[in-house]
This record gives structure tokens, sequence and C-alpha cells, in this order.
């Protein structure tokens, strides 16, 4: 496999709004991260990922965007951006965007003008459709934040399809004229000098023609329509030919963020032969904790499905693709209160699943406060919440005689403001992230869980991360060896190998609570890293790992 300087690359995600805010109006701002830059320089980053910073109404928190060249006045200026790019680029530090086309906003220019009449030259940037003649909506699809896919717009007296919010239009990827403004847009981008783009629910752009009703699952109120849009009969042209037209000339990082891709869609889509993208952001193991009611219908963690999940998919993309690696993101709640233990353990949890995540093959990613342990938040009521998404939910579901008590539970593990709560830098009023009222509440335990503290505590879960990103740059096993599940049946450890060359690495990681004995059959001398200061009790055929335990063991061979 031909080397890239992204295989090596930790990525660190930043969602701007919860970062820091440098000017006290209780929103982050780009000024903000450059104040921060040190601080990731120290943690040994190699990429920002920035959450969209583009111009917005932020109905979806940016991800509406209604200027692809200007920057939103809450976060700044373009020269504030053009300073940032530059300051961590002074520091070794690469910037990747957010690239948000499948849909905009409704107050984008394209839009204005595609609502104005049938015949505008803009109508067909955007999918319009006229209702059936009984008077139904053009066909049964749901949104993905809750209601149907359809909203009528009484100027023209037809439907435009939104997949999300009814603020954000899906963009007609059928017409050309559209593809060529949005390549054309990110050529400008990448001669300002950014370093690449994570894209947003990319491999929604194709449609099915025709746009057919969807099966409608057992009590839902609308269509399953992603079986017409999620990787669409076009999606592998249009990737092809984007990549073509505009980041395929550049030394560049793109990673699709692909719901409901399959190994064998991530395949194809990372291929390097193939050019379309670089890497995947898959969903399965994020779904393994959601039951058949969906994602707020919340089951316990299974360790089994997960062991089998991230098996298959570094087996099934060695030497053919290229993994993404995270546990957290701004839409997913915090690891060490989903999959971890975040009270007792929480250092320990936190620590060992960064063990877990960051010795896969694959680009690890880590968000914002995840290298400080930061925890899922539990607002006492909904008025507390901000995300669109959770108050779409909770109107919906009350609205059909749900349970307020419940529905609570469900955000307060699954919610995506859980990821957007501030970020805690000290234990100063609101976690010294804004002088001001900050946007959404920061997490109270603030006063014990913040940057400050971490930074004072050579134990603390961030000079445990920093350790973990310099194996990464150290170690071409880590790149590029083959990875094999052990222990499979083992029904609280996490165990596997990495092997490269004449060295096998021997990863083990506890999520029991209490002392655990597992079988070993290799040297345990060179102990590589470990999550507790000393090392497990290891006779000659076993090792006792103790709660939350994370240890690697190198051999050589």
């Amino acid at each position: 496999m031909e080397r890239k300087w992204w295989h090596d690359s930790v990525v660190y995600q930043i969602y701007p709004r919860s970062f820091n805010d440098s000017n006290g109006d209780g929103i982050g701002d780009l000024v903000g991260i450059i104040e921060k830059l040190d601080y990731l320089k120290e943690l040994g980053i190699d990429v920002i990922w920035l959450s969209p910073v583009y111009d917005s109404p932020n109905d979806d928190n940016g991800y509406d965007i209604r200027d692809y060249e200007a920057i939103m006045d809450e976060f700044g200026t373009m020269a504030d951006f053009d300073r940032l790019l530059d300051q961590a680029h002074e520091r070794g530090i690469k910037i990747v965007m957010d690239l948000v086309v499948n849909h905009s906003s409704d107050e984008h220019a394209w839009f204005a003008e595609s609502r104005k009449s049938k015949d505008n030259p803009y109508r067909d940037y955007y999918i319009w459709r006229s209702a059936h003649e009984d008077g139904t909506l053009p066909n049964n699809w749901g949104s993905i934040f809750s209601g149907p896919a359809w909203e009528l717009d009484e100027a023209t007296n037809e439907y435009y399809l939104h997949l999300f919010s009814k603020k954000q239009p899906d963009l007609n990827w059928e017409n050309e004229k559209l593809r060529q403004e949005v390549y054309q847009m990110i050529t400008r981008w990448l001669d300002r000098g950014i370093d690449g783009f994570r894209m947003d629910v990319i491999n929604l752009i194709s449609k099915t023609p025709g746009l057919p009703d969807a099966t409608v699952p057992p009590g839902a109120l609308y269509g399953e329509g992603g079986q017409h849009y999620i990787n669409g009969p076009r999606i592998h042209e249009f990737l092809k030919e984007m990549n073509d037209a505009s980041f395929g000339n550049y030394d560049v990082l793109t990673v699709g963020e692909m719901p409901g891709a399959t190994t064998e869609d991530a395949i194809l889509y990372t291929d390097p032969a193939r050019k379309e993208v670089n890497m995947v952001f898959t969903f399965e193991h994020m779904d393994l904790d959601s039951g058949p009611g969906g994602k707020w219908d919340v089951q316990p963690f299974d360790l089994q499905k997960l062991k089998q999940n991230f098996t298959k998919w570094q087996v099934a993309l060695h030497e053919k693709g290229w993994n993404s690696l995270y546990w957290n993101n701004h839409d997913q709640p915090r690891v060490v209160s989903r999959f971890g233990e975040d009270t007792t353990y929480r250092v320990e949890s936190a620590k060992m699943l960064a063990t877990l995540l960051h010795l896969l093959k694959g680009t690890p990613y880590i968000y914002q406060g995840e290298e400080i342990g930061m925890t899922n938040v539990a607002f006492e009521s909904i008025e507390e919440y901000e995300d669109i998404e959770i108050r779409n939910m909770w109107k919906e579901r009350t609205e059909q005689g749900a349970s307020p008590a419940e529905l609570l539970r469900s955000i307060h593990v699954k919610g995506r403001d859980n990821a957007r709560t501030p970020i805690q830098w000290d234990a100063t009023e609101h976690g010294g992230f804004t002088t001001g009222t900050p946007w959404l509440k920061v997490n109270p335990n603030y006063p014990t869980i913040n940057v400050e503290k971490a930074l004072q505590d050579p134990d603390s879960i961030f000079y445990y991360y920093k350790q973990l990103i310099a194996l990464r740059h150290q170690h071409d096993l880590i790149v590029y060896g083959e990875y094999a599940l052990i222990l499979e049946d083992a029904p609280h450890i996490y165990a596997y190998t990495r092997t490269y060359e004449n060295q096998t690495w021997y990863i083990y990681c506890s999520f029991a609570t209490e002392d655990t004995i597992v079988p070993v059959t290799h040297d345990s001398s060179d102990r590589v890293i470990g999550n507790y200061s000393d090392a497990p009790h290891v006779t000659d055929e076993q090792l006792t790992l103790r709660p939350y335990e994370a240890i690697v063991y190198r051999t050589h061979h």
C-alpha cells in the first residue's frame, strides 16, 4: 500500500461553538481556537477537523449553510480563518473542513432563487415535486429529524425534499451545473490552503430516480426512505467526478460520513485505485446499543457485538482500503459514559477505551474533551437542551403520549448535546469556556474534570492520549500491521494482536468492574503501555487484569 501522510496522523475534531469563546458572547469562535493551538500541539495531534464555520442561520448548528464561502459572524471573519490556518500550519497541524453538500440552508441564494418560480434557472438545483392528485405528499419518506421529508412552498404550491430539517433542502445532484458549482467551491477552499474535507452524509447525494415510496416499518409514521438514497445508484460516479474535478488534484485527506455503508461499500469507496475518498466513517458500532425502535430505543452495551464489528471492519479493509477510527463526535454521546464507566473507574475506563481504539489499524479521530474524559450530561428539563434532533423527537413523541421521564432517560444516554456541552478548561465559572453566558450549559462536573487539572497530573487521561499518539508516530506496526482478534469468547475482555515484520503486539482491554483472569501464551516481559502505573500480575500462563485495565505487550519473532 502506498504510504500517505494521513495513515499515521491523528485527527482532533473541534466543534467550534463549544470549544473556546474569546470574546465573552457565550459562543466559541475562531480566535478561541487560535488561543488553544499550543494545547493541541502539546497533545501531539496532526490534523484538526473543524465542524462547519460557514455562514449559517444555525437551524442545525452550522450544518445548514447559507454561504459556502463566508464565515459565520459568531465565529469571526475570513481574516480570522486565514490566521487560524497559518498559525496551525506553523505548528505542523493541518486543517480539514466540513463539506456539507447533500443539502444547503433554505436561506442560501440558490434556494432563494429556486423557490421563486417553476421556470427559474435555479429551480432544478433542488428537488421539487407536486402533491399527488389526491393531495397526498410526493412520497412517504420520513425526515431523519422527525416528521415528513417534504415541505410545501406556497409560492409555487410544490413540495421540496429535506432529508433533515425543513430548513435544509436537499440539493439535486442530478443537475450537472450544480455539481460543477460545488466542485469549483471545493477547489477555491483547497487553493486557500486547507488540507482536506470531512464530507457530511455524502453517501446520501444520489437518490433513486422517481423517488419511489419506501416500506413503512411497524409502528412508524413514515417510510424508511434510506433504501432509496443511502449509497444511491450514481454515488460512485458522483464521488469519482468530484475527486477528478477537485480534491484529487491535491494531497489532502477526504473522509466520507456514510451512514448505512457496509464493509463492501467501504472497500469500493476507499480503494485508492478507484479515486473516490480516502476513508469513511462507519456507523455500525454506533448503532450497537440501539434497539428495534432506533436510536432512542436504548439497549445495554454488548461487548461481543463490538468485538465482532470492529474485527469485521479491520479484516475487510486490510490492504484494500482504509478505516477511520472513532468513539465520539458532535453527533454521538461521550464514550466514557457510553461504553466505559464514568464514575468510579472514569479515568481507567477512558484510558482503556483510548488504548483499544488507537492501536487498531486506521486513522484515529479524537473528539474535543475526550482527551480529558468528559462525560455525558443529564439536564433535568427539555428546556436546557438545544439540539434540533432532540427537540423534534421530544415534540413528536410527547404528542404521541410517550412518558417524558423515559424520553429524558434516552436523551441522557444518546442525545447529541452530550457531546456539545462546552469544553471544561478550568474550575472557574462555566469551566473557563466563556466570561459570558454559554450558549449551552456546561456540564456541572467541570470543577473536577477540566484541562487545567489534567495538565497538572502526570497520570491524567490527557498524558495517556499523548503517549498513544506518540506511539502511532513511532511504530509502523500500529499503522500498517495486521490485526487479529484473540480470546474471542472472553465475555468482558477485548484482546487482539497487531503483527508487522518480526513483531507482534498483544493488546488486552478489560470491560469488567472486577479482576479478570485471562490465559497468555506469550512472553510478558516487554510492556509497551498500560493504564495502571504498575504491571498486572502475570504467571506462566495467566494474566490478571484489574477493573478496566488495558495492557500492551510486545514480542519479537
